[in-house]
């Protein structure tokens, strides 16, 4: 068969996107496409860099090829990535808003908001994080900033706030602003306000994702973010005992009263199971057991995975530095992991979303 770019095109229809339900060539994500000879070059754009499936997905085109064209094709595939962005995407170059959430405190839903937004960026993402927990503001201590001024700068002769940038992403907490010793005995409507000025009034720039760690349970702050600004999906942080799933249903319900209708991005089970140095093979499940994945089951939402209780969790976070920055260890991989499946709920919702405002 001769080499086309109707003919290689044509086998690459039969590549599908599992999470999209389309082929590749239908979801317009085979760009620069060459043929020199039977040298075929073509880039995929994936709807994430955090993308699971990059090599299955890679894998499949050239044997698309190889089947429906010749097996002689040379074949050289670039593996790229656009975030997609919601229907109603904000204005301000950020392209989705990730809330994580959780209807009660203790449950690590910081830890979460942390490693998966330093998960996001490792993967390739432009990454900012919110610490929008107002009364107990943890980011300055997990990223080694106490102390920490957001500087000011003139834009279009409006004063924006310059998020501080570690490890790689861009951090805004209110705790930058706020005198740690002190308590902040704000109302509801100062609170809110002040939340909503860290979105609309910093510089955030261009971002593929922008997660904001919520207080626990279900109050002002999270009416005020969810009705003021377009959210791509919300992560649920519960741990396997009753008391926090309860909670945790509460913070669903929330999330899908009609006035609110944001999607559920799936739920985490954190400090599912205590595995001892020295027993690593051993799991003792002492909070009980499938209480997370019940739970989203129950709601019809996916199950984003379990996070062990190890104390190098906590360790990495008062330290300053969260522990998907240590390399060779098993917690990091799987927030690299929840990264991943989160970056892929997102590009779900989103493909939906775009083809309802199609229709």
């Amino acid at each position: 068969m001769s080499f086309t770019k109707e003919n290689i095109l044509d086998a690459l229809k039969n590549v599908e996107d599992p999470d999209l339900k389309k082929d590749l060539v239908t979801l317009k994500m085979i760009e620069d496409l060459t043929i020199d000879g039977n040298k075929v070059s073509f880039t995929v754009v994936l709807t994430t860099p955090a993308c699971p499936m990059k090599e299955m997905l890679e894998n499949a085109c050239r044997n698309a090829i190889k089947h429906f064209v010749s097996k002689d094709a040379e074949i050289s595939i670039k593996m790229s990535s656009r975030v997609t962005a919601p229907p109603q995407q904000l204005t301000g170059n950020i392209k989705n808003i990730i809330v994580v959430a959780s209807g009660k405190g203790g449950v690590g839903k910081s830890t979460v908001a942390s490693n998966l937004a330093l998960a996001l960026n490792l993967n390739g993402a432009k990454v900012g994080l919110i610490d929008a927990d107002i009364y107990g503001p943890s980011v300055p201590i997990m990223f080694n900033l106490q102390g920490a001024k957001p500087k000011a700068s003139e834009v279009n002769g409006k004063t924006r706030i310059e998020p501080i940038e570690q490890y790689g992403i861009k951090l805004l907490s209110l705790g930058f602003f706020t005198d740690p010793n002190q308590p902040v005995p704000w109302r509801g409507p100062m609170a809110s306000t002040a939340v909503k000025q860290l979105f609309n009034d910093a510089d955030w720039g261009e971002l593929d994702y922008l997660v904001v760690d919520l207080p626990p349970g279900t109050g002002d702050i999270h009416i005020t973010v969810a009705q003021s600004f377009p959210i791509s999906g919300a992560v649920i942080v519960t741990t396997p005992q009753q008391v926090a799933l309860a909670d945790a249903k509460k913070g669903i319900g929330m999330f899908r009263m009609e006035a609110i209708n944001i999607p559920i991005l799936g739920v985490v089970e954190n400090m599912s199971y205590f595995t001892p140095a020295e027993l690593p093979d051993n799991k003792y499940y002492i909070f009980g057991k499938n209480g997370g994945r019940e739970l989203a089951e129950m709601y019809n939402a996916p199950f984003l995975g379990e996070l062990p209780l190890v104390q190098s969790i906590s360790q990495a976070g008062d330290s300053g530095t969260p522990v998907v920055l240590q390399e060779d260890n098993v917690i990091a991989a799987a927030f690299m992991e929840l990264a991943q499946k989160v970056a892929q709920q997102v590009a779900i919702r989103n493909n939906q979303a775009q083809n309802k405002s199609a229709v």
